[in-house]
């Protein structure tokens, strides 16, 4: 079984995914992003890259679809909130978003908020 990260793996494994996005989700031990692309069919195609990647990971996002708009949400249910597996499929996904998507950084907490509250 997967574990929750304690403070420490989290302050050292969450530098860096706020620079590209990542937020704390508002009411749940998770990351969030949310991408903007030109149009649906470009964010249907991060969509199915996306999809495939996380089968190959065998980690499964949160993730919700309007239009142009793509919103990710990482958390391992097994352990109840962020484990090394979200941080992993975090840093793929940032991976195949392309140069014409927009982050909106206007959600969440800042990420390393993550890191100063105590995981449960």
């Amino acid at each position: 079984m997967t574990t929750k990260l304690d403070s420490e793996e989290r302050k050292a494994l969450l530098r860096g995914l706020e620079d590209t996005g990542w937020r704390a989700a508002e009411s749940a031990d998770a990351l969030v992003k949310r991408l903007m692309f030109k149009d649906f069919s470009a964010a249907w195609g991060f969509m199915s890259q996306a999809a495939l990647c996380a089968e190959k990971m065998d980690h499964h996002p949160d993730w919700r679809n309007v239009y142009n708009k793509v919103e990710i949400t990482l958390s391992t249910h097994d352990c109840g909130g962020v484990s090394v597996l979200d941080i992993e499929l975090a840093r793929a996904l940032d991976a195949l978003a392309d140069d014409d998507c927009e982050v909106d950084r206007d959600i969440g907490r800042p990420i390393m908020r993550l890191a100063d509250e105590a995981p449960e």
